[in-house]
């Protein structure tokens, strides 16, 4: 007989109810739930190796995020016809997910563990990334893999002034900050979001808000634990130790590690000197010693390194680089490095460098964003390249991996908060490479990214600058944030985030917390201290340009949005398309038409200022309404024994009689006009019943007096006598 399902319900807010359940499907997986919301659902599965890899020496963790396009009844546009690699924003979501896990393993499991999110059901209006998270906690809850502790994870936006938690679809789009935050019962463990320009202590409210949404989401996970029975945690192999190794290591090294992490020197000598006593220390072991012994005096020495470095921050409040806690690396910045694309700059900090550019494009260039939910257009795109000699490697080039897509993000929703609305008429690209790298190469990519758009002309009113921070703390209650980090102290933290914004408020942020018991006041000093460090970055960039050039420069392409009455669509496109094919032809631009709402939305794309004005002019004279008693420039068409047709306005004819080209009466059209000739000419009337237009050229011209003939004045005299 099959199992029965076992299940637990809670409410996030408004009545909305979402539903854990297990032992349904997936039975074969370590642990597999479904979170239901609405009409979404999502299957989580979890599978967890039993033994290490042998001579595994790190946590081998992946998750994967995927939405099924069956799950909103569509099927995926690929030329397969099925479901491919993840896009970004599954990637994006896996990235989310994986951060928030990573830190509930055991710092000795070794063991493979493989997390798989599907969305099987889609809900128009439920957003499936918030739930995410919660579905795989759920699906480790459930299983006897050994975790530390339940987690879960949140979306919470402020929406007309209310906050609230795992929003609609339709209610984000009015969002006027948004961030996914994940905890366990007593920790915030991962933050990252958008806002337009929120606050420091605003964010600190929302942390705490979110907080208390997500331990409702742990304690149904927790019931749904304790209905399924999990008998306490599985046994795993324990990478293997030995004191006397360690503390010959420590005794080798401990002083000489000291000294080179006080030296201040640049990160490939800092680099170069540690190895070098890792290569004497391992000597030191002696011919004796097995593959083993030397794997583990590698792993002392990490421990070690890890050990002295945070020591002396926390100590002698000194850096690696010879910094103070609060130090922001030298800066140097330009605009313009590049002479053809269309914008530039080249931002260094430190030992990190971005060289970014920006490009124009018409509303063709626009990026597809594709999800089972829904598919949308995005006029702005920002693109992140971290090439292996930033880091002084060698390395395959590939396609963009985890890395390169979440870097780009954050920058890029960081920008976007400053870039200008949709009637803007430019599809923008920005494209950061990193030439050098040694800590946040993102905030870099912020920085760089703001200075090439003002150069471009794009009208973005303020600077977006970025520092990313780090933390490092210890049991005895002392701490140290950090600004401006580099790569080392990264990986030695207790909590990265980076805070990018203007000078008025966060525009994006992006935490990592891998300690327990983190306190709000240490994370609003944290905050306070990135802003002071996003000021003095911000101040640079203001030196170096004040503020976005006033037009596009010369070779970069012009483009004109204008919006027309709905009535006119189809005589700007003309039959079959003649009309519109015609103005870009011999105007050499792209123009794009697209109906909006009860307007037609017109852009004009044109390499040269000269093609624009042509053909803003051209579809200016299409949809205007003719005015009776108004004079216009006109081009003859074709000649008729009773006069000529004469076009006045684009895709505007009429018909000039006879008599009306000359006060003089002319008894046949031969000789006095051509086709092609420009003549000026009046408007008199409109015939109501065929809207036929009626022009006059002698209406402009003066009306010669009255001559009578010879014999009108012999009959005149006549009559006298």
């Amino acid at each position: 007989m099959l199992s029965q399902p076992i299940n637990v319900n809670f409410d996030i807010g408004a009545g909305r109810a979402v539903s854990i359940e297990t032992g349904k499907l997936a039975r074969q997986a370590d642990g597999a739930v479904t979170v239901r919301q609405g009409n979404c659902i999502l299957l989580a599965t979890v599978v967890a190796n039993h033994e290490p890899r042998e001579g595994q020496d790190f946590f081998p963790l992946s998750v994967d995020y995927q939405e099924k396009f069956a799950s909103a009844g569509r099927i995926p546009g690929s030329f397969f016809k099925r479901e491919a690699r993840l896009n970004d924003y599954e990637i994006l979501t896996s990235r989310l997910i994986d951060r928030a896990l990573r830190p509930l393993f055991p710092e000795d499991y070794f063991c493979e563990v493989q997390v798989l999110i599907s969305l099987i059901s889609s809900d128009v209006e439920v957003m499936p990334d918030s739930l995410a998270c919660l579905a795989a906690s759920a699906a480790l809850a459930v299983s006897d893999i050994p975790i530390k502790e339940i987690i879960s994870e949140v979306r919470i936006a402020r929406i007309n002034g209310e906050i609230v938690i795992n929003p609609t679809r339709s209610q984000l789009e009015k969002a006027d900050y948004e961030f996914i935050i994940a905890a366990t019962e007593k920790n915030l463990m991962m933050v990252e979001g958008e806002a337009k320009e929120c606050s420091e202590a605003e964010l600190v409210n929302v942390l705490q808000i979110a907080h208390d949404a997500i331990k409702v989401q742990i304690k149904a996970q927790q019931e749904l634990r304790e209905k399924v029975g999990v008998q306490g945690k599985r046994e795993y192999p324990k990478p293997e130790q030995n004191e006397e190794i360690r503390q010959k290591v420590y005794a080798f090294a401990k002083e000489r590690v000291g000294i080179i992490a006080r030296s201040g020197s640049g990160k490939h000598a800092r680099s170069e000197a540690f190895g070098i006593i890792k290569d004497e220390l391992i000597a030191s072991l002696g011919e004796e010693a097995t593959d083993v012994d030397k794997k583990l005096a590698k792993k002392y020495y990490a421990d070690l390194q890890w050990e002295e470095v945070r020591n002396m921050m926390l100590d002698d409040r000194i850096r690696l680089d010879g910094r103070g806690l609060e130090d922001v690396r030298p800066l140097a910045m330009e605009v313009d490095p590049l002479p053809t694309p269309h914008g530039s700059a080249l931002f260094t900090r430190g030992e990190t460098q971005s060289l970014t550019t920006v490009t124009f494009g018409t509303k063709l260039d626009e990026l597809l964003i594709e999800s089972a939910a829904k598919s949308e257009y995005s006029n702005f795109i920002l693109h992140y390249n971290f090439p292996p000699f930033s880091t002084g490697e060698v390395k395959m080039m590939r396609g963009p991996g985890r890395r390169e897509v979440g870097h780009g993000n954050l920058a890029m929703r960081s920008l976007k908060q400053m870039m200008p609305g949709n009637d803007y008429p430019y599809t923008v690209r920005v494209v950061s490479d990193i030439l050098e790298s040694n800590g946040s190469s993102s905030m870099a990519t912020v920085c760089a990214g703001s200075l090439a758009l003002m150069d471009a002309g794009v009208p973005i009113g303020k600077h977006v600058g970025g520092v990313a921070m780090g933390l490092i703390t210890r049991e005895d209650g002392k701490y140290a944030i950090l600004t401006d980090i580099l790569g080392d102290e990264d990986h030695l933290g207790d909590m990265d985030f980076k805070v990018t914004g203007t000078r008025d408020g966060i525009c994006g942020v992006q935490m990592d917390i891998k300690v327990d018991g983190l306190s709000m006041e240490v994370m609003t000093e944290a905050l306070e201290q990135a802003r002071r460090g996003r000021l003095h970055i911000l101040d640079a960039m203001y030196e170096c340009m004040p503020e976005a050039r006033g037009e596009v420069k010369p070779h970069a392409p012009r483009m004109e949005k204008l919006f027309i009455d709905k009535e006119f669509i189809g005589a700007v496109i003309g039959p079959q398309g003649k009309v519109i094919q015609e103005i870009q032809r011999e105007t050499g631009t792209t123009i794009n038409l697209e109906e909006v709402g009860n307007v037609g939305e017109v852009s004009i794309f044109s390499p040269v200022k000269e093609g624009l004005d042509k053909a803003v002019s051209w579809i200016k004279g299409i949809v205007a309404v003719p005015q009776v008693g108004d004079v216009y420039e006109a081009t003859v068409k074709g000649i008729k024994e009773f006069g000529a047709f004469v076009e006045f306005m684009p895709g505007k004819q009429g018909l000039l009689h006879i008599s009306e080209i000359s006060w003089k009466r002319l008894e046949s059209m031969e000789g006095v006009l051509n086709e092609g000739d420009v003549i000026k000419v009046k408007l008199i009337g409109l015939d109501p019943k065929t809207g036929k237009f009626k022009l006059s050229r002698k209406a402009l011209m003066p009306k010669p007096e009255f001559t009578p003939r010879p014999e009108q004045t012999r009959n005149s005299s006549d009559n006298r006598s």
